[in-house]
């Protein structure tokens, strides 16, 4: 039975699994929303959910009038496959990475000193999930254990206002964590983990102004990884 609170995240695993287990091959065109809503035993919006996330990690491609398809795995590599910015209606993608340097930047500055032992720990495990996943291939637990360490740390912050503007953008920001994984070349994903530990780092020393320079370069270095420069 898929947990109700996350059944747009447990699809998106099962498909991703049917893909590289070769039950979707590359090229295919996947079933129709009708069929896998009612395989899966979901409504369509959480579909469409779990499809539009999977299709802003490359694994899915839309071609207009044609439906969508498994991306082959030589489409993940090519630097002109990122999937359209989904909230393109309202904020563009370099508005919100000019909003999380920001904001996380400011966040992690003021959580430095707050974190437990064990909130270091499960971001140090986040991080080794992250490195781990990259590694397989499983570029939904790699995303999600990115979600897991940057939460981790919004979680400490000490700004009730500021914690709770994050909640209110939460969509727009995590998003952008999503989406240059398509174009993410090995090379920039090892950067962005060390990034991680040096994060990690300046907060266990408790040294705020560190915290938020590695923060702030970590989202810069990330949003040039998608071609902007914010």
């Amino acid at each position: 039975m898929l947990n109700k609170t996350l059944v747009p995240q447990s699809v998106a695993r099962e498909i991703q699994t049917m893909i590289q287990t070769g039950q979707l091959k590359a090229g295919e065109k996947i079933p129709s929303q009708r069929e896998f809503s009612q395989k899966f035993g979901i409504s369509r919006a959480s579909l469409r959910e779990a499809l539009l996330t999977l299709e802003t990690l490359g694994l899915l491609k839309t071609e207009a009038g044609r439906g969508t398809f498994v991306a082959a795995s030589g489409d993940r590599n090519q630097a002109n496959h990122m999937a359209p910015w989904r909230y393109s209606d309202s904020y563009s993608a370099f508005d919100v990475f000019q909003t999380r340097i920001l904001l996380e930047g400011e966040i992690a500055r003021l959580s430095a000193g707050r974190l437990t032992q064990l909130q270091l720990e499960n971001m140090e495990a986040a991080t080794r999930v992250m490195e781990h996943s990259w590694a397989n291939q499983d570029l939904l637990a790699n995303v999600e254990a990115d979600l897991d360490f940057h939460k981790t740390i919004v979680s400490a912050c000490s700004n009730a206002m500021l914690k709770a503007l994050y909640q209110t953008v939460r969509d727009q920001l995590t998003e952008t964590q999503r989406q240059p994984i398509p174009i993410t070349d090995p090379e920039r994903m090892t950067q962005s983990i060390a990034e991680h530990r040096r994060i990690i780092a300046a907060l266990r020393a408790n040294d705020a102004n560190a915290a938020r320079n590695e923060m702030e370069t970590h989202i810069r270095n990330t949003a040039r990884c998608a071609g902007l420069s914010p």
